[in-house]
């Protein structure tokens, strides 16, 4: 597989494009691949406008050429995008249920980064719900070679068994399960040799 002219990066619930994760993957695109187009959107907390987004903001992306990296329910978000245009996709101690994991959030959310700023709050509606179920990839996915899932049994908020058992070796998905580790990935740059390989990138650079 060549290596995408494209990347879009996913945040997860409550984060945002300041999160380590993301920030290290928008260093490393300006710093190794500066040709690359790198997109971490602000998604906003209703998930269909979240959707349409990425949808508008990906319009015109190379289907062959383009891949999504997401966490935590940018990791759900992530499967979403991969299997309604193919792409690639690497996902981070993904959320595999989050309409039934997010209904006893509802209400007001402060954000991971800023918890003190209200202006970086937000309020999750009851709707949302609805709008994520709305949105449920298929199960089984419809092509699991596609995805590469890194998966840590240390992780504090979501079940390592389900994320394994959606994303499963057996049936063709690539990934590693690892040993220990948090939600979210404190240990990331250990990581990202192997899926930036897997999107085809040399890691070497």
């Amino acid at each position: 597989m060549p290596a995408p002219t494209h990347l879009l990066y996913l945040h997860g619930f409550r984060s945002s494009p300041q999160s380590i994760k993301a920030r290290r993957m928008a260093r490393w695109a300006a710093e190794r691949a500066p040709g690359l187009t790198f997109w971490c959107p602000q998604l906003p907390p209703s998930p269909a406008e979240a959707i349409a987004l990425i949808e508008a903001g990906i319009a015109g992306w190379p289907a062959g050429r383009s891949a999504v990296i997401g966490s935590s329910l940018g990791g759900w978000y992530a499967t979403v995008v991969a299997e309604r245009h193919g792409w690639p996709a690497v996902l981070l101690n993904p959320a595999v249920e989050p309409a039934r994991d997010l209904a006893k959030h509802i209400g007001e959310q402060t954000s991971w980064h800023d918890p003190q700023d209200p202006q970086q709050g937000f309020f999750f509606r009851a709707e949302f719900i609805d709008e994520l179920r709305a949105l449920q990839p298929p199960e089984p996915l419809t092509r699991p070679s596609r995805y590469h899932a890194v998966i840590a049994t240390g992780d504090e908020v979501l079940d390592w068994r389900e994320m394994r058992a959606r994303y499963p070796v057996s049936a063709g998905c690539s990934g590693v399960l690892v040993d220990g580790s948090d939600h979210a990935l404190g240990d990331f740059e250990d990581h990202l040799p192997d899926l930036l390989a897997f999107l085809g990138f040399d890691p070497a650079t």
